[in-house]
């Protein structure tokens, strides 16, 4: 009876299967390349195996016995196994597999939003069977999950202080500082620093940028980490602040928003892709940042 199967047993019966086809061992021996009396003997040695005869052969020719037919089938369904296992083995070789996860940042352009889309369609005209995930978070959010291993990519406004992380720009974006109706420089066309100064602005707590924005107004009573909240103050008439130029577009379209010395009083904010240092990339992760870069090319 057969326990393991080692290679000399699937040799065995690769070779019995090969007598059965060719219908005897006189047959086979060209098929094999052996001689009759070694193909006897390994027949006798896998009988000796399994512990029963496989076939009869003698002056009535060659047959094979019950449990041999038996043993054929299993022998073929045991190959055909074999042979898919080989298949989807050699197939995993070359695919991608597991997840990739990237964060992206609040409010993105819509051009930005399609070069993710164009990378997203490259890594799936690939050989893979990746699970992508798109998280959606503030920078400081997003720093966190980077640093737990939680994301494996992400895009956004970043600090660049992080040691643990590698940055690859990618674009940048224009802020505007904006007002709106009710607001005392909605109607102003040229207001002066000491307007200026007299406005009360909208924080943004996560602007690492602040040292970077021309207006650094001193009275604040608003504070917003999104977009979205920064626009609804501004919207009250109350307060200004600063806003990315494609997301106010469509309120100035309106005359709902009006940019305040848009020139001077406006600053460019870089966009990277980060990744954790220490974080080792599979395959996926690799390919798929590959085509990112490639999109923002």
């Amino acid at each position: 009876m057969l326990g393991q199967l080692h290679d000399l047993d699937l040799q065995l019966l690769r070779l019995f299967v090969s007598v059965v086809e060719c219908g005897g061992f006189s047959a086979a021996q060209g098929e094999l390349g052996l001689s009759q009396s070694s193909i006897s003997q390994q027949m006798a040695r896998l009988e000796t195996r399994l512990g029963y005869r496989l076939c009869s052969r003698g002056k009535g020719g060659f047959k094979i016995t019950p449990k041999g037919e038996q043993l054929l089938l299993a022998i073929r369904a045991l190959f055909e196994s074999i042979e898919a296992f080989r298949h989807q083995s050699n197939g995993v070789a070359g695919r991608l597999i597991g997840e990739v996860r990237l964060g992206l940042s609040e409010a993105l352009d819509q051009s930005v939003l399609q070069r993710v889309a164009e990378a997203i369609r490259r890594f799936r005209e690939r050989d893979e069977s990746v699970r992508i995930e798109l998280i959606s978070a503030m920078p400081g959010e997003m720093e966190r999950l980077l640093l737990q291993q939680r994301l494996d990519l992400a895009i956004g406004y970043f600090s660049q202080a992080q040691s643990a992380f590698d940055y690859r720009e990618l674009f940048t974006e224009t802020q505007h500082l904006y007002c709106a109706p009710g607001h005392p420089l909605f109607t102003d066309g040229a207001p002066d620093d000491q307007a200026l100064q007299a406005c009360d602005r909208v924080d943004h707590p996560y602007r690492f940028l602040r040292s970077d924005e021309p207006f650094q107004g001193k009275m604040c009573s608003a504070r917003s980490e999104q977009v979205e909240g920064t626009l609804a103050f501004i919207l009250s008439g109350k307060h200004v602040g600063y806003l990315p130029d494609h997301f106010a577009r469509s309120w100035e379209d309106k005359g709902l928003l009006r940019a305040v010395r848009q020139g001077d009083m406006s600053f460019e904010v870089a966009f990277h892709l980060a990744r954790h240092r220490a974080q080792v990339p599979g395959d996926a992760q690799k390919a798929f940042e590959e085509d990112l870069l490639a999109a923002f090319a």
